[in-house]
C-alpha cells in the first residue's frame, strides 16, 4: 500500500514545524528525522539547517545519547537487554554504541537484570492458569530476558510448581485406552507403546491394567500384531543373518521375545 504523498514544504518554517511535530510524538534518531523530512521537502539545504538547529537546541541527540535515553526509559518499563538491543539496532544504532549505553545505564541505575525479570514475571503472571511453560518463556524472551534470567524469575515465583509444559497440558486431556489402541493399530509393541506414552508425559499409572483389559476384549493382541508386522517384510528366515535382522526389527517395534519367537517359528508350538 503506497503512502499518501505529504503536502510539500513551501518554506523552511514548514520543515521546522514538521520536525517539531514528529519529535512531539516520540524521540527519534537524527537519521530517522532526516528520512521523515525528506518526505516533506527535496531541499537538502533546508533539511540540514533544521537538523543542525534541532541538535544545537537539544531537541535531537546523537546516536549514543539517544541510546542512553532509550535504555533509561526501557529499563524503567522493565524491558530486558535483549529487547533493547534488537529495537536500537532496528533504529540504526551500532552494536558498539548500544553495548556502551547499556553498560553505562546499568551501572548508573544499578540495574539487576535477574531482579527485574522476577518483578516483571510476578506482575504479568499472578498464576499460570490458562498458559504453559513455552508461552511464558516466549513472552519473557520477547521482552528481552535471557534464559538464565527467566529461569531465575520462575524459581522465585510462588506458583512455579503449577507451570506445566504444553506437552503436559495436552497429556492431561488424553484417554489412555484410546492412545494404546491407536499405537497398537500402528503396529507397535508393548514396550514401544509404553515408551512413547511416557515421552508424551501421559500418566501411565494404569497402563498394565488397561492393557490387560484390552487383551481380554481382544482389542489388543500383540502376538498377532507381531506376525502381521513380520509379514510386511521379506526376511528370509531360513538365513541366520536375515533371521537376526528380523528379530532386531521386531524388537525395535516393541515386541517381546515370546511374541517374536512365535511370529518367526509358528510351527514350534
Amino acid at each position: 500500500m503506497q503512502r499518501t504523498p505529504l503536502r510539500q514544504a513551501k518554506t523552511i518554517d514548514n520543515v521546522f514545524n514538521s520536525a517539531y511535530w514528529h519529535l512531539g510524538q516520540q524521540d527519534f534518531t537524527i537519521n530517522e528525522i532526516r528520512t521523515k523530512l525528506e518526505r516533506k521537502t527535496e531541499n537538502q539545504e533546508w533539511i540540514d539547517i533544521v537538523l543542525a538547529k534541532l541538535i544545537e537546541n537539544g531537541y535531537l541527540k546523537n546516536n549514543f545519547d539517544f541510546a542512553v535515553r532509550y535504555c533509561e526509559l526501557a529499563f524503567s518499563n522493565q524491558l530486558g537487554s535483549g529487547a533493547i538491543k534488537r529495537k536500537l539496532q532496528l533504529r540504526g544504532i551500532t552494536a558498539a554504541e548500544i553495548d556502551t549505553a547499556l553498560e553505562q545505564v546499568m551501572d548508573e541505575q544499578n540495574v539487576d537484570a535477574y531482579a527485574m525479570a522476577t518483578s516483571r514475571l510476578l506482575s504479568k503472571f499472578e498464576h499460570f492458569h490458562g498458559t504453559n511453560k513455552e508461552k511464558v518463556y516466549s513472552q519473557m524472551t520477547t521482552k528481552g530476558f535471557s534464559r538464565a534470567e527467566i529461569d531465575h524469575a520462575l524459581s522465585q515465583h510462588p506458583e512455579r510448581d503449577t507451570l506445566r509444559s504444553k506437552l503436559a497440558v495436552k497429556a492431561d486431556k488424553v484417554d489412555l485406552t484410546t492412545e494404546i489402541i491407536k499405537l497398537f493399530n500402528k503396529g507397535k509393541g508393548e514396550t514401544l507403546i509404553l515408551q512413547e506414552l511416557k515421552q508424551r508425559l501421559i500418566d501411565v499409572t494404569d497402563f498394565e491394567e488397561t492393557l490387560y483389559q484390552l487383551t481380554l476384549t481382544e482389542d489388543v493382541d500383540f502376538y498377532q500384531s507381531c506376525k502381521n508386522e513380520l509379514a510386511k517384510k521379506r526376511y528370509d528366515l531360513s538365513d541366520y543373518k536375515e533371521k537376526s535382522k528380523a528379530y532386531a526389527y521386531l524388537s525395535r517395534k516393541g515386541f517381546g521375545s515370546d511374541e517374536i519367537k512365535e511370529a518367526m517359528n509358528p510351527d514350534d508350538e
